[in-house]
């Protein structure tokens, strides 16, 4: 007979520091710098493909991160840029499984000034390192709805594989959602991690902070 799994840790409320971004706990102090980010540029349309609304005030955003900050599953972080100690995003753990050691990342909100930059791409690696070497889990998962091509574009770019659409999945904001399953597994995280750590490394990035390589798997 075999021996069933132990039970798989569940994340915390713990900094996770990188060289250009650290994941908080969310937190009221993170309010204003999530301000600017869902104002400035395109951050309200960033909001599309989230289950939440652009905030439309201050204290609407400070209503939102009180209740976000208490939420176990989600579990959200704070995304603070090292270099000006602001909060430009935020993203969370969901769908936490710990007895078959699964977790899911999304509820991502990457403001203007993080997206498609360092700071983004660290601040995924960071959560897969922690869910895999020190919550020990054996999948790691990002889903989004079908229509989001941004999304699906940087899952694989992340070095997620796509598993297929679940169709009429769930219904988003009065509107039907075929949901987009991408997974990275345990055995494949020691090659993701060394080509998440060769794109991050300083030296792939020329003086006007332009990659010399991309990021690949």
């Amino acid at each position: 007979m075999t021996a069933p799994h132990p039970a798989f840790s569940r994340p915390g409320r713990i900094v996770l520091d990188g060289r250009h971004v650290r994941l908080e706990p969310l937190s009221l102090a993170h309010l204003d710098g999530l301000r600017a980010a869902s104002t400035e540029a395109d951050g309200p349309a960033r909001y599309r493909w989230l289950h939440d609304e652009p905030p439309q005030s201050r204290d609407e955003l400070a209503g939102w991160i009180g209740w976000a900050s208490k939420s176990d599953d989600p579990l959200y972080y704070g995304i603070v840029d090292k270099a000006s100690g602001q909060c430009v995003g935020r993203q969370s753990y969901l769908r936490i499984t710990p007895k078959d050691g699964v977790i899911e990342v999304g509820g991502i909100f990457w403001g203007p000034r993080m997206a498609r930059t360092r700071l983004a791409t660290e601040a995924l690696y960071l959560s897969a390192r922690y869910a895999f070497e020190t919550l020990g889990n054996r999948r790691f998962e990002w889903k989004c709805n079908n229509l989001n091509e941004p999304s699906k574009r940087a899952a694989i770019r992340f070095g997620f594989t796509f598993e297929g659409i679940f169709r009429q999945h769930t219904i988003q904001k009065g509107e039907n959602r075929d949901t987009a399953w991408f997974s990275m597994l345990d055995a494949e995280w020691p090659s993701r991690k060394a080509g998440f750590e060769a794109w991050l490394d300083p030296a792939n990035f020329d003086e006007a902070g332009q990659q010399k390589t991309k990021l690949g798997f």
